[in-house]
């Protein structure tokens, strides 16, 4: 007997990179990817596969298959397919959707519930143990999983508020890939002092501000270029950064400053693709 599950979750947005001092923050994007489990007790060995990249490495997705089949004591085989509407490898927390799909899409599967921030923790843990990300990206995760802006202690997997809100995104994602186990962790630690200003921002429900200060901080480290970010201003767009560790940048706009930014970041002359989503409350579920 074949057991199946579907499941999505959301792509997200940063607010504040935790990878500087373990304490982040972001929003779910309206952005999905969807993961499709087939379990059976003929064998013991989980196969993975990802829509449109025949290559790619599914260390994370099989990795989240056994980890929840290993807590409720199972041992099965089957594969896990994902797909997905978020650009991979572009700071739109492709991992962390994909991480979390995959736990639903297996309890789905095998029947079972978890609560929700162990559902999280769990594909936190297999993200770190597959190497895609550095602190377990636990901010990024929260905000695939429940939607909305939430705000994190990434050290002690720890959600510690959530808050609702309704905004359009413009997202401008460059045709280059930015993997975040590749990123310069020492230049991250030296802007620390300043990320903690902007955390605190983001406690205080200033969120706009938070975002943005992130986002000069961290493109200066890592080298990304801060005209995304200046145009934006340039425009009254109160909150853009860069997304993740880049390449992407994401900005909260209404329609009209949406339309004006758009045009403005076309004009930067870099070669990607303009996203127009919105913030996602209602965040991931089983199918």
């Amino acid at each position: 007997m074949t057991l199946e599950g579907s499941a999505h979750a959301l792509g997200a947005g940063t607010v504040i990179n935790a990878i500087a001092t373990w304490k982040g923050a972001a929003f779910g994007i309206d952005l999905k990817t969807y993961a499709d489990v087939e379990l059976s007790k003929n064998g013991s060995t989980i196969k993975g596969s990802i829509e449109g990249v025949p290559d790619a490495d599914t260390n994370l997705i099989v990795k989240s298959v056994e980890y929840v089949l290993e807590h409720f004591g199972l041992e099965m085989g089957g594969t896990v397919r994902t797909r997905s509407d978020v650009p991979l490898a572009s700071g739109l927390k492709s991992s962390s959707a994909a991480a979390n799909a995959t736990v639903l899409a297996t309890l789905a599967a095998i029947g079972e519930e978890m609560e929700p921030l162990e559902v999280v923790r769990l594909g936190v843990q297999a993200a770190k143990d597959s190497g895609v990300t550095i602190t377990g990206a636990f901010d990024d995760a929260c905000a695939s999983f429940f939607g909305g802006l939430v705000v994190t202690d990434n050290r002690e997997l720890k959600l510690v508020k959530r808050t609702k809100r309704e905004s359009e995104v413009l997202i401008f994602a460059p045709d280059i890939k930015s993997f975040s186990s590749s990123t310069n962790v020492e230049r991250s630690r030296l802007i620390a002092p300043w990320v903690d200003i902007a955390y605190s921002l983001s406690l205080e429900d200033e969120y706009e501000k938070a975002m943005t200060l992130n986002g000069f901080l961290y493109c200066n480290a890592l080298g990304f270029d801060t005209e995304f970010l200046m145009r934006a201003l340039e425009l009254g767009v109160k909150g853009v950064t860069l997304s993740g560790t880049g390449p992407s940048y994401v900005a909260l706009v209404d329609k009209q400053s949406g339309c004006s930014l758009r045009k403005a970041w076309e004009e930067c002359g870099v070669s990607g693709t303009l996203i127009n989503t919105k913030i996602n409350n209602r965040g991931a579920s089983k199918l």
